[in-house]
């Protein structure tokens, strides 16, 4: 089949790859999204409050991740599907608006939201992609998807308390599920991987474009922070370290990630299955950078005094969680775990037995220290066994 057979829908082979202005324009939404998310678990740091926020951030995830393979597969300067976007991008705030209460009374405005948008796109592309078979019937296998988790979700909203929980994390771990296995659908099979038409380098300057979003929304509650007041000495001092987190987690991803994501170095492997294992592996970076920013908030609070072992996982935690997401992102592209990100995770984990002895800047610090050693001993150690350099955003 040649270019000039797909339906003028579809994003053409010899188009640019780089993302358009109108995705940059969408990824805005995800710093108030993200903002959200963590605000609400640093308002809580419970067990239950993270699992609720875990939810809703797959939820979030999901949707980003649909709208970055709409634009990778299909003409992003098209009218309707720029007009999609917008739509996607009103229906994700209005599901941000409802993360504080989500799991209360505005569950139902929630999953209005994340059904509209869904709506919307099947609404889209299904009709749009009558001319090429399919291409059609892969956007069938989606929204029949969305249809099998519909009961979950709504079943969600007319519950309470864990059993809301309960559903919901059932729906969005099918939603994600699905897409893994090729949306499996009655008369219609399968999306097969190695057919799906994605072009890496748009997805990889995606990928790059949602983890500085997530690092934005870090920098922006570091600097919320700064009200300079009687301890404004203090708060200055928790800005600086929220700041240094924030360059070593970016320095971290563009040291290791970037280069694995350059077209020359990705595997034949990952040039196949572009679109779900990476998307799923950059979700644990951006989740684990939400947890630093929730950790940043509980510090910004009270730098000192006793710290509570919900603050010091989140301090720890936060910045293992990113690890093990740059671990798996190696792993899916090389087949191999990086081993000293794999070393810094357990030093963290060992370090956190010893932590009640400091103040929860304290606690910053070392959680600093650990990824600064872990950064210096690539650069000095592993450096010249690294392929390349890194390149821009």
């Amino acid at each position: 089949m040649t270019t000039s057979e797909l339906p003028r829908i579809l994003r053409r082979r010899d188009e640019p790859e780089y993302p358009t202005f109108l995705e940059l324009f969408f990824d805005l939404v995800y710093v108030f999204m993200l903002s959200r998310l963590s605000q609400g678990l640093a308002e809580d740091p419970s067990v239950r409050t993270a699992a609720q926020m875990a939810v809703l951030l797959l939820a979030a995830w999901w949707v980003w991740v649909l709208t970055a393979w709409l634009t990778d597969l299909f003409n992003p300067r098209l009218p309707v599907i720029q007009a999609l976007v917008l739509v996607v991008m009103f229906g994700t705030l209005v599901m941000a608006v409802t993360v504080p209460r989500a799991f209360d009374e505005l569950g139902f405005v929630f999953v209005a939201a994340y059904f509209g948008i869904h709506l919307a796109r099947g609404a889209v592309l299904i009709p749009g992609t009558r001319v090429h078979r399919a291409i059609q019937a892969r956007s069938v296998r989606v929204f029949f998807w969305f249809v099998v988790t519909a009961g979950l979700w709504v079943g969600g909203v007319f519950a309470e308390g864990t059993t809301r929980l309960v559903l919901w994390a059932a729906a969005v771990a099918v939603d994600l599920g699905s897409a893994r296995i090729g949306w499996p659908t009655p008369r219609l099979g399968r999306t097969e991987l190695a057919s799906q038409i994605f072009t890496g380098n748009h997805l990889a300057e995606r990928h790059r474009e949602i983890f500085l979003i997530a690092l934005g929304e870090l920098i922006l509650t570091a600097g919320a922070g700064l009200a300079f007041d009687r301890t404004g000495e203090i708060r200055l001092a928790v800005c600086a370290v929220a700041f240094g987190n924030a360059v070593l987690l970016f320095l971290l991803y563009f040291h290791r990630i970037e280069q694995l994501l350059s077209p020359r170095n990705v595997s034949s492997v990952e040039r196949v299955r572009p679109g779900t294992s990476t998307s799923y592996t950059h979700l644990v970076m951006v989740a684990g950078t939400v947890v630093v920013s929730a950790g940043t908030t509980l510090v910004l609070g009270r730098p000192l005094g006793p710290a509570p072992v919900a603050w010091i996982v989140t301090l720890l935690g936060g910045p293992a969680l990113f690890l093990l997401g740059t671990c798996l992102f190696d792993y899916v592209v090389t087949g191999r775990l990086f081993r000293p990100r794999l070393v810094a995770i357990l030093a963290l984990a060992a370090l956190g037995p010893a932590m009640p002895l400091l103040p929860p800047l304290g606690i910053m610090v070392v959680a600093n220290l650990v990824l600064l050693v872990t950064l210096l001993a690539e650069l000095t150690v592993l450096g010249h066994r690294l392929p390349g350099s890194p390149g821009p955003a």
